[in-house]
């Protein structure tokens, strides 16, 4: 198991930095200038001049490779061009609500998704089976951001049971927490929900038609029991790994949710950093996600070798 786990880690070496390669050269490469951004229009040459030598910007993009390169490897993401503030601490003071919105998602999706599919599987073909798939064909084509101002003009404009925006952390109490997070989560699940139901249901599928499954009704056990301890027990291997899937598939939601609910947390820092052209927040924001990008992943392999007992290290 550890000798697997080394060779997982090890294969993510080259991803990352590739990963490094591609993002740092891309955005020298793109349009912009962060100095034109930061001093404005009335700026003169020589103010720019000066302010891009001041970030490092005068430089090749080798060199300025070399020492981004450098302070990463000491655990140091650099100085946002806009703020001046470290961009770790940037990270960290926004990761709360961004932590919060994907786990409460995660597990809201995962609780309402798999019983769905389950129960479509076992009433294969029913109009209670079509209509799931319906709703989850739905769920997944209608974009995130559609979806959550819709739920912001219902329940939070028309109804008044949530607030439109803003976020409160659990410190401030489960209730103000909950509240400010209802929106958000059930906008962001709708997707998630559908996939994770439609494998759910393919996989619970695939195993119903097995020998052990007419064993176990040849014994007389009950259909529940059936589905439940057989037949989604033995499915939990491509569920897992959709969830998982699911949860590095998070990341992009995360930017377009927290940008219509107004959430300060790492999707709103990705815009705002985009837009003021802030190499080093971009960079350090971009890493970020790739090195959870690859853990999810590893993570999944991890699970899949557990629950597969096909596989052997």
């Amino acid at each position: 198991m550890l000798g697997y786990l080394l060779k997982r880690i090890l294969a993510t070496v080259p991803v990352v930095l590739t990963v490094a390669v591609l993002v740092f050269g891309l955005l020298r490469l793109s349009p912009g200038d962060p100095a034109l951004i930061l001093a404005g229009d009335s700026a003169t040459e020589v103010q720019l001049q000066q302010l891009r030598q001041h970030m490092g910007l005068d430089r090749s993009i080798t060199a300025q490779f070399g020492i981004w390169a450098g302070q990463v490897l000491r655990g140091d993401l650099g100085v946002s061009l806009h703020s001046g503030t470290p961009v770790t601490s940037m990270i960290g003071n926004r990761i709360g609500p961004s932590l919060a919105l994907a786990l409460c998602t995660i597990v809201f999706s995962t609780l309402v998704a798999v019983p769905l599919g389950a129960y479509a599987a076992w009433r294969r073909g029913s109009r209670v089976d079509r209509a799931i798939m319906a709703l989850s064909v739905m769920g997944f084509s209608v974009p995130i951001f559609v979806t959550g101002y819709a739920l912001i003009l219902l329940f939070a404009m028309q109804l008044g049971w949530f607030p439109v925006q803003g976020y409160k952390p659990l410190s401030a109490g489960v209730l103000e927490f909950a509240t400010h997070l209802a929106l958000p989560t059930l906008a962001l699940s709708t997707g998630f929900i559908a996939l994770i139901a439609r494998i759910a249901r393919s996989s619970i599928l695939e195993t119903m038609n097995e020998d052990y499954i007419r064993t176990a009704r040849a014994k007389g056990i009950t259909e529940g029991a059936v589905l439940v301890s057989h037949a989604l027990r033995n499915a939990a291997v491509p569920i897992i790994t959709i969830i998982g899937i699911s949860i590095a598939l998070l990341i992009s939601g995360v930017v377009v949710t927290e940008s219509v609910f107004n959430l300060p947390g790492l999707g709103r820092l990705v815009v705002e950093s985009v837009l003021a052209r802030d190499y080093p927040l971009i960079q350090g924001l971009i890493l970020l996600f790739s090195l959870l990008y690859i853990g999810i992943n590893l993570a999944i392999d991890v699970l899949y070798s557990i629950f597969d007992p096909r596989i052997r290290y």
